[in-house]
C-alpha cells in the first residue's frame, strides 16, 4: 500500500484558515494531505506548503477531478492547473471525485484521461472516491484493479459501509475513509466516549484507530492545532477485539455526503 495511513483532510477549509491548518500540520509532522478541485483551496495549500519549508519529497499529495473537467479534453488541463495552484510538478494521486451524474461522460473517457495524466508523469498514481460496488467493478475492467490506488468513500462508525469495503478488500485496492467522525456525531456516541475513557484517550483518536484498525486510510481535519495534534494519537492506540466488536454494533447507515444530483445509487 502506497497511500498513507494518515493524512490531513481540506474539505471545507478555505482561505487563511487552510493555510493555517497546513501549516499546523505540517509542522506537528503532517506528510500527507489530501485537497480537490471543488474545494478552492489548492493555491492557498501550495502557498502552505511553500512557506513550510518541508521539502516536497516528502510530502503525500492528493487531488481529485471534479465532474466538470470528466471530459478528454478537459481532464488534463484542469490537473495541470491544480498542480499550478499547488506550485509542484507531480502530485501524488488524483482521483476522480464522483462517478460522472447519469454517465453523461463515459467513465472509459475519463479514466482513460486519467492514466494519461499518469502515464504523462502528472500524477504517481491515480483512483477513484464515492465509487460503489458496480462503479468500482467498472472501473476495475477499464483500468485493472492494480492501477487503482484507493477508492475514497465515506466510512464512519455510523455508516461502516461493509458491503463496498468487503469487495474493495478481495480485489486489492485499499480503501480510505473521509468523514470518519461524522462531522463529529460519532464523538458524543456513548459507546466511543466509554472505550475512550478506558483507554484515556478521546473520542476522536478511538474513531479514527477504529478506522485504521479496520484498514482503512484515514483524512481528518481540524482548524485547531491541539486537535491536529491530538489525533496524531490515534496511530499509537490500540484497541482490543472487545472495543472493535462494540463499535461494529454501531452502524447505522447514517450517510452525510450524499449531493442530489451527483451522488450514484449506493451499496
Amino acid at each position: 500500500m502506497s497511500v498513507p495511513a494518515f493524512g490531513l483532510g481540506t474539505f471545507r477549509l478555505k482561505g487563511q484558515t487552510v493555510i493555517d491548518s497546513v501549516r499546523d500540520a505540517l509542522d506537528l509532522g503532517y506528510r500527507a494531505i489530501d485537497t480537490a478541485q471543488i474545494y478552492d483551496n489548492e493555491a492557498e495549500i501550495g502557498q502552505a506548503i511553500a512557506e513550510s519549508g518541508v521539502p516536497r519529497e516528502q510530502l503525500y499529495l492528493t487531488t481529485k477531478i471534479w465532474i466538470s473537467e470528466f471530459k478528454r479534453d478537459k481532464l488534463i488541463p484542469s490537473l495541470r492547473e491544480s498542480l499550478r495552484k499547488l506550485r509542484t510538478e507531480q502530485v501524488d494521486l488524483t482521483l476522480i471525485h464522483w462517478p460522472s451524474p447519469n454517465d453523461e461522460v463515459p467513465m472509459a473517457e475519463y479514466l482513460g484521461a486519467l492514466a494519461e495524466a499518469k502515464a504523462q508523469g502528472l500524477t504517481r498514481e491515480i483512483g477513484v472516491s464515492n465509487f460503489t460496488v458496480a462503479l468500482t467493478g467498472q472501473a476495475i475492467d477499464i483500468l485493472g484493479a492494480g492501477a487503482i490506488a484507493t477508492n475514497q468513500i465515506e466510512i464512519s462508525p455510523y455508516l461502516q459501509n461493509r458491503t463496498l469495503a468487503d469487495y474493495l478488500r478481495g480485489q486489492g485496492i485499499h480503501a480510505t475513509s473521509y468523514m470518519t467522525l461524522a462531522y463529529g456525531e460519532v464523538l458524543k456516541d456513548p459507546a466511543i466516549a466509554d472505550i475512550a475513557q478506558r483507554h484515556g484517550a478521546t473520542p476522536a483518536q478511538v474513531a479514527l484507530a477504529w478506522a485504521l484498525q479496520s484498514g482503512y486510510s484515514v483524512i481528518p481535519s481540524s482548524t485547531r492545532r491541539a486537535n491536529l495534534e491530538s489525533n496524531l494519537g490515534a496511530l499509537t492506540l490500540r484497541l482490543d477485539e472487545a472495543d472493535m466488536a462494540r463499535i461494529a454494533t454501531l452502524d447505522r447507515g447514517q450517510r452525510l455526503a450524499n449531493p442530489q444530483g451527483i451522488a450514484p445509487a449506493w451499496d
